[in-house]
């Protein structure tokens, strides 16, 4: 007996591992020759199934899922979710009972000068500096405001633009006396790290 009855053979049997089974059914779609060989097998096995009672294959889900997921590690997940989030949200309020409360925004000055419609109003939160505008009217097209923050015999820190109504700049400390100030500078404000324009108004610090 050659090796293709053999093989052909195997594989009505079901011997064959599943890559040698897969093979076998390949070749029996494209080799007639080969494909007889397997009906004779066929025909030659069907005997031998009337010995065998048909069996219905048995319901393995609700094993399967046992396994996958018992009960008992669903409610210890449950619980580990609970206790973790729990946990966290005592955390966080901890956390925000800690944090200082805003302060709410103080006036510490007003920028203004003689024979100038433009003027300002700062207030200052302890973070926070928010200037707005209460008189005068915005900057021509070309042109910004640009507020300046000066310290003693400092050089002018640049505050940023302040030509919409009302600006807030985020700023850490601010030190009685100091004095802030707006100029007219192109628009984008000073490329030089100092007023390039006329400084329109300015007001001392007071807290």
């Amino acid at each position: 007996m050659d090796d293709d009855h053999i093989l052909a053979g195997e594989y009505v049997l079901g011997v064959l591992d599943l890559s040698e089974r897969l093979s076998v059914q390949g070749r029996i779609k494209g080799d007639q020759a080969f494909a007889r060989l397997v009906e004779i097998w066929e025909i030659h096995f069907a005997g031998l199934n009337g010995a065998y009672v048909e069996v219905k294959a048995p319901n393995l889900l609700p094993k399967i899922e046992a396994r996958l997921f018992p009960q008992e590690r669903k409610s210890r997940r449950w619980f580990g979710w609970m206790a973790g989030g729990l946990v966290a949200a005592g955390l966080l309020g901890a956390v925000l009972l800690t944090l200082p409360s805003p302060q709410p925004a103080t006036p510490v000055a007003t920028l203004a000068a003689e024979a100038q419609a433009l003027q300002f109003a700062a207030a200052y939160d302890g973070q926070n500096l928010t200037l707005t505008r209460t008189a005068g009217e915005a900057p021509a097209a070309g042109q910004d405001y640009e507020l300046w923050l000066i310290v003693g015999s400092d050089a002018p820190v640049s505050l940023g633009l302040a030509s919409a109504v009302e600006t807030t700049r985020a700023l850490p400390g601010l030190p009685a006396g100091a004095v802030l100030a707006v100029s007219l500078e192109p628009t984008g404000g000073s490329t030089t790290g100092a007023p390039t324009g006329p400084v329109l108004v300015t007001g001392a610090v007071s807290l």
